[in-house]
């Protein structure tokens, strides 16, 4: 399997956060603390740093940047846009808390990347009325941490059906949205048939019948009919008791945002 250098580039607390719970070998992993762009006194080293090392990376680099959708944070996003080589491929993991941005206009520096992938946090600040604010972004931080650890781990492993980087790249090249998750339970009443294209896999563990994976799946076949949907069901003895999803999903964003 030809090697890329991955590059996992959280900005504010928000993507620190995230970035320190992603366990990908041989990674590089770049925390920015938006408040050094603040600063007239920082900023000159801050931004030199930044021109330095993103002007320097080679053309065969994944560049995932993960903020939360704040002006600075916009800011930093586009000085790093401004001194990546042309080739790299450049993806968004963006936090919007209680937005679902894929019914929102396409925002300018967005289309510098192939797709923004966006998380509301929904299933999380869903939560929010019997934990603190800052448990629910915590929480939030270690799952995506770990989604993005099990996405590359099944990749390199050459776990997920009928997929690889290849496929991976042609899937999300050309200025969409979409969403990128591990999930544990459906919930099917969301509105999964506004996506194109995309991912989901089925992980099922040693102990748990077929059958229930495959009800998923029928499921999810139905929702996304008609839909360029790559679709893999697959045995992960490390689940033992449980069912999981990868659910890797996009569309075109359009300038004039997506209607339901």
């Amino acid at each position: 399997m030809i090697s890329f250098t991955h590059i996992f580039v959280g900005i504010g607390n928000s993507g620190i956060r995230i970035v320190k719970n992603i366990e990908v070998p041989n990674a590089v992993k770049v925390p920015l603390d938006s408040s050094y762009y603040l600063f007239d006194k920082k900023r000159p080293s801050f931004v030199k740093q930044i021109k330095n090392f993103f002007g320097n990376l080679n053309d065969d680099t994944i560049v995932w940047i993960i903020f939360e959708d704040k002006p600075i944070n916009i800011e930093i996003v586009d000085l790093i846009n401004d001194n990546l080589p042309k080739k790299a491929i450049r993806l968004a993991y963006v936090l919007s808390p209680y937005r679902e941005l894929v019914y929102e206009r396409k925002p300018e520096w967005a289309g510098n990347f192939e797709t923004v992938f966006y998380d509301s946090l929904s299933e999380f600040l869903d939560a929010y009325t019997s934990i603190p604010l800052e448990d629910a972004f915590n929480a939030a931080s270690k799952q995506i941490g770990i989604m993005f650890s099990k996405l590359y781990y099944y990749l390199e492993n050459q776990m997920l059906v009928n997929i690889d980087y290849a496929d991976l790249f042609n899937m999300v090249k050309g200025g969409n949205i979409g969403i990128l998750r591990i999930l544990r339970e459906v919930d099917f009443e969301w509105n999964w048939g506004i996506w194109d294209r995309g991912l989901i896999s089925i992980m099922v563990g040693k102990n748990v019948p077929l059958k229930s994976a495959y009800e998923i799946l029928r499921k999810f076949q139905y929702l996304l009919r008609e839909k360029d949907i790559i679709w893999g069901v697959r045995m992960n003895k490390e689940l033992e008791d449980e069912i999981e999803i990868l659910a890797l999903l996009i569309k075109r964003w359009s300038n004039g945002g997506n209607s339901v």
